[in-house]
């Protein structure tokens, strides 16, 4: 997997969203994690929570959002990416999002048990 491949996974997910917001600029991205919809995500949790646990819980369901971007444009133009691709998208995804969500998980006080009792299978 070269640099080269994450860059044009990158590349193709924002085409794609470009594509489908009829080339509206699309807020993908870790730039992208502040702003108005870190606040209504913030102010959505923020009932029974400190201000500053909300604000970070909504950082953790943001910083990932182009690795979730991945996954939508795949399942919508699979053909559109080689395997190769899909490949790294997956890798990008699988070395990111999770602890980002185990960590909103655990701020909301949502359990993060392993549930499906995968354990360690390599």
């Amino acid at each position: 997997m070269s640099d080269n491949t994450h860059d044009t996974v990158r590349g193709k997910v924002m085409a794609i969203f470009s594509e489908l917001t009829g080339g509206s600029e699309v807020p993908l991205g870790s730039s992208n994690h502040s702003g108005p919809v870190r606040s209504a995500i913030a102010s959505a949790v923020s009932s029974a929570l400190r201000d500053e646990v909300a604000d970070e819980i909504a950082f953790h369901m943001l910083d990932w959002n182009h690795d979730a971007a991945f996954i939508v444009a795949l399942q919508l133009f699979p053909e559109r990416f080689t395997p190769e691709e899909i490949e790294v998208g997956i890798g990008l995804f699988l070395v990111h999002a999770p602890a980002h969500i185990l960590a909103a998980a655990r701020l909301m006080g949502y359990s993060t048990e392993d549930i499906f009792d995968e354990g360690d299978t390599c």
